[in-house]
């Protein structure tokens, strides 16, 4: 059980390039040590105690690391919303967004680029809606490709837009009735990465676990590299949240 600290006389809180980062304190009972780290969206200071430590000390502890969760906040990529004129990525590539007022509303992939048109106020949800669409489609056909290799019957797929996980299995619950979600910013990233996270998940079918012969089972339907799908999600995942967050 994790017993979360609350003060009702402090907000313990840093400054990590001119922003305030409040500082979350949790204690753990089989922690060994005090642990920092930032978590993924730069949004807080997170810190596991163990049964021994005092709130004092960790906070003071946060603060004599200062300068390295400055630098891990810095390489945090910040939100800047599609525009016109700008790129989104799809698949791993670079689209220019080639917006013109009298084109059709509904985003189109050419040559040149996504082109879309409609008011400019707006633009980011119908990017966003093109991008789901677009996600959703690909999704099942990895999903077909994965259940068959796995010599399983099709499950539904559905989009996820969860902030931390790239993909879900459920059991179904009482329905029987299993069921996959995969997060729809995988779409941006390259289709190896996108395609391990859906091989991921249908081996989950099988063994609702990560015992070898769950990952037996992954690395036998998924036709690429698992490690390095990992490595670039690890490395560039939370790009993938910039465009849309």
């Amino acid at each position: 059980m994790i017993d979360w600290l609350r003060r009702a006389d402090i907000e313990p809180e840093i400054a990590l390039n001119g922003e305030t980062v409040p500082i979350v304190l949790r204690r753990h009972p089989s922690a060994k040590r005090l642990t920092l780290r930032l978590a993924p969206d730069g949004s807080a200071v997170r810190i596991t105690l163990p049964g021994w430590a005092h709130g004092n000390e960790a906070i003071a502890f946060a603060h004599a690391r200062s300068d390295w969760l400055a630098q891990q906040h810095a390489r945090i990529p910040r939100r800047a919303g599609p525009e016109a004129g700008g790129d989104i990525q799809f698949r791993g590539r670079s689209l220019t967004i080639a917006w013109d007022e009298s084109a059709p509303r509904r985003p189109q992939l050419d040559a040149q680029g996504l082109r879309v048109g409609g008011a400019l106020d707006g633009l980011e949800a119908r990017l966003r809606r093109w991008l789901e669409r677009e996600a959703l489609t690909l999704f099942e056909g990895d999903l077909a490709d994965y259940t068959r290799a796995a010599r399983l019957d099709p499950v539904p797929v559905g989009l996820s837009r969860a902030q931390k996980r790239w993909g879900s299995c459920s059991d179904g619950g009482a329905s029987g009735q299993r069921r996959i979600r995969i997060n729809w910013r995988l779409v941006q990233a390259p289709d190896f990465v996108r395609r391990s996270v859906v091989a991921h998940e249908v081996a989950h079918l099988v063994h609702f676990d990560h015992s070898p012969a769950f990952h037996a089972l992954l690395g036998g339907i998924f036709e690429g590299d698992v490690a390095q799908a990992d490595r670039w999600l690890k490395e560039n995942g939370r790009s993938l949240y910039t465009a849309f967050g």
